[in-house]
């Protein structure tokens, strides 16, 4: 069985250049040799469990206006437009009322890792962090568990 690692996110990634000392950044890594957009569509292709969690995240939010679907784009990940591709990194994301997020996809040395930025706007982007978090560690170590199994 593969174990998924939290790592630091490889300094090759342009998700690096978003971030300033505030802002959240997580990253979690598992060896493959994967293309990157496959282990994009497998990360974002999410099991029935956390599409339960979303639906519950869509009503509870739906009062205060937040986006559950993402702007339309041509390219999208799930609800998440992409922004940036190449070869070994895809970022996808949007800007919310309450955060800007970007999530990137990188295969570099024999690894895929998946890190999620978050830059908060107000004191509700910091609280809706928080009480997601542990829902998103789970999310993202199941995604990349995923990978690691294709």
């Amino acid at each position: 069985m593969t174990t998924v690692t939290k790592t630091a996110l490889p300094v090759v990634s342009a998700l690096h250049t978003r971030r300033v000392p505030s802002d959240f950044m997580d990253c979690y890594a598992v060896p493959s040799n994967m293309p990157v957009r496959r282990a994009a569509e497998i990360i974002t292709d999410f099991p029935s469990w956390a599409q339960l969690l979303l639906l519950i995240r869509r009503m509870v939010t739906a009062p205060f206006g937040l986006d559950n679907d993402g702007p339309a784009a041509e390219d999208k990940l799930g609800a998440f437009p992409v922004e940036a591709e190449t070869e070994t990194e895809i970022i996808a994301g949007f800007d919310d009322k309450h955060l800007d997020f970007r999530v990137s996809v990188l295969s570099h040395e024999g690894r895929i890792s998946l890190a999620t930025w978050v830059a908060p706007h107000n004191i509700g982007g910091r609280l809706y962090l928080a009480a997601i978090m542990p829902f998103h560690i789970a999310i993202a170590r199941n995604a990349l568990s995923r990978v690691a199994r294709t």
